[in-house]
């Protein structure tokens, strides 16, 4: 099992859907503690990936990003993804 959450937030724009269900599946192995759920567990263990990566995608459809003018002297307002180390 992995230990660290990948991050996705990338300077050429947002991650691809695959990315984040990447990224949710291995959230979800790493909160719950199974590398594969048990037949019994997998419709909820598939709820969450989903759960996980549609809020994901929420996040980064509202983040600000910070572009600058194509003369490079005007940022736009920023609201910076926080970070955090997930370790």
């Amino acid at each position: 099992m992995c230990r660290n959450i990948k991050q996705l937030r990338h300077p050429e724009g947002p991650p691809a859907d695959d990315e984040i269900s990447l990224a949710a599946l291995q959230f979800v192995r790493k909160v719950s503690g199974y590398r594969k759920p048990s037949r019994a567990n997998q419709p909820a263990f598939d709820a969450a990936v989903v759960e996980i990566s549609l809020a994901v995608r929420r996040l980064f459809d509202s983040l600000e990003v910070n572009h600058h003018s194509a003369a490079g002297t005007h940022p736009e307002t920023v609201v910076p993804f926080p970070t955090s180390d997930m370790k």
